[in-house]
């Protein structure tokens, strides 16, 4: 019973935080199809409704905040604060991403971002997975969400090379 009291004390706490810092640094970065510069490039083909993006990043956030309250609940546990540590680096990375794309319109540092973000958070999800396997667990669609996130940002940016960095509204340019 203590157990389940501490996970759900935790789950409180870190399920809104991560939530709550991921729209944050969405929004700062001016992620969104309000965004100008973005509204100009020229899409992938693969490119989702938009609307899958704040309903899959609700749910990828409420995955590894409840991932991270498992690990910080395993009081005792070998690697726990390990766990914790490989989460907060890919996470911090993972809060890059936007304002680097979506802001700063670099979408090669952005591409390296998620780069390192598949090799953190595949770490990440072994540590948790030492210390809670279901908590490992749920970093799995996270995961492939990154794969599927780094295969658009590399298209974006082989489609829209003009578009790397530019301080305004992105140009297309048809060759």
């Amino acid at each position: 019973m203590q157990l389940r009291a501490s996970l759900i004390r935790w789950a409180l706490f870190t399920v809104p935080l991560t939530i709550g810092l991921g729209f944050l640094s969405g929004g700062a970065g001016g992620s969104g199809p309000d965004n100008a510069w973005f509204a100009a490039l020229t899409r992938p083909a693969i490119f989702p409704p938009p609307i899958v993006f704040p309903v899959a990043w609700t749910l990828f956030y409420t995955l590894m905040g409840t991932a991270l309250a498992m690990v910080a609940a395993a009081r005792g546990a070998t690697g726990r604060w390990i766990a914790v540590a490989g989460f907060v680096v890919q996470f911090a990375l993972n809060l890059a991403w936007s304002p680097v794309f979506f802001g700063q319109h670099q979408m090669a540092v952005a591409l390296g971002i998620i780069g390192g973000m598949f090799v953190t958070t595949a770490i990440t999800l072994v540590l948790f997975w030492r210390v809670r396997p279901l908590a490992g667990a749920l970093l799995i669609p996270y995961l492939a969400w990154i794969c599927f996130a780094g295969l658009l940002n590399y298209q974006f940016l082989a489609l829209n090379p003009a578009a790397e960095g530019a301080s305004g509204a992105a140009v297309r340019v048809k060759i």
